[in-house]
């Protein structure tokens, strides 16, 4: 289920939103002041971290690659 993030045009409040199925932003209205004039803003997405690596070594931490294909060890 897509979280989107609205801000209401009326009463300016931020609200994120779940949205289910085939619910549509004409479906959703401001948690704080009833109004159905919310406006979908742009949300930067969240992205996994990935461990630093020392350098110089592989992902495996080996000195020298594994063998495991272009995405493991692609130093």
């Amino acid at each position: 289920m897509p979280i989107y993030e609205y801000q209401c045009a009326a009463c300016g409040q931020t609200t994120e939103i779940i949205t289910v199925g085939s619910e549509s932003q004409d479906t959703v209205i401001c948690a704080t002041c009833g109004s159905a004039k919310l406006e979908k803003k742009i949300s930067a997405a969240a992205l996994p971290k990935m461990p630093a690596r020392p350098a110089g070594k592989t992902c495996c931490g080996r000195d020298k690659k594994c063998g495991g294909g272009p995405s493991c060890c692609g130093m």
